[in-house]
């Protein structure tokens, strides 16, 4: 494998025992790169997501990875909303154990140090999404994965979030993040995956986001 890349998909098959959701998936995510992960509901961006970081296993194919890549995930806010009745600090050392320390220093760099002793529910959704990230970065990545950081909270909080994910890949950091915002990702990605009927295609941003190739893949008119 090239020393450029971090991780290849090589003919995967991603979904569940009964329901195949992406098939024959060949792909490659660089080092030092924000890669925007797009595509229409339902088009399995998200099982594509779990799948890369071991939530579900590949139905078929291989995941490639370039040494050992330590993965920081950044699951759908609201699917943790329910569960977690802890503190912002207490949610950042579910992945330290009793490394109390970095967890501070970790909700630090991500502009949360004063949320420490706040309950992770009672946040707004911006703080909410800050303290994840904050949660992911505490496992020490090679490789920060997220999934729709900035949906369901005001463009405010997401030009905030935008902003720190961009200072946390200026460190090195390699991004891949599912976004639904076609203008942010122009912003920000570096290279874009399309997921469109079961198809994967990637490239630059500036090739995958023209406005002919938005049109195209969502299905609208030209004209």
């Amino acid at each position: 494998m090239h020393a450029d890349l971090l991780l290849q998909l090589d003919n995967v098959t991603a979904g569940y025992p009964r329901q195949v959701v992406l098939q024959s998936v060949t792909l490659s995510v660089q080092r030092n790169t924000f890669t925007a992960l797009l595509g229409p509901n339902g088009s399995g961006k998200t099982t594509l997501l779990k799948t890369l970081v071991g939530i579900i296993p590949p139905l078929q194919g291989k995941l490639i990875w370039n040494g050992q890549v330590r993965v920081g995930y950044v699951p759908q806010r609201d699917v943790l909303d329910s569960i977690f009745l802890l503190s912002g600090l207490e949610v950042v050392q579910m992945v330290t154990q009793s490394e109390k320390q970095w967890a501070l220093q970790c909700l630090q760099s991500t502009g949360t140090a004063d949320l420490a002793r706040k309950q992770f529910s009672q946040l707004s959704g911006g703080q909410k999404q800050r303290v994840l990230i904050a949660r992911a970065l505490a496992t020490r990545p090679d490789f920060l994965v997220l999934d729709e950081p900035t949906a369901g909270i005001d463009p405010t909080a997401a030009a905030a979030i935008m902003e720190l994910l961009a200072r946390i890949h200026a460190t090195g950091l390699a991004i891949l993040m599912v976004s639904h915002d076609v203008a942010l990702m122009r912003r920000n990605a570096q290279r874009v995956v399309w997921l469109h009927h079961g198809k994967v295609t990637e490239g630059p941003a500036a090739e995958m986001l023209s406005r002919e190739r938005v049109l195209e893949i969502f299905e609208l008119d030209l004209g």
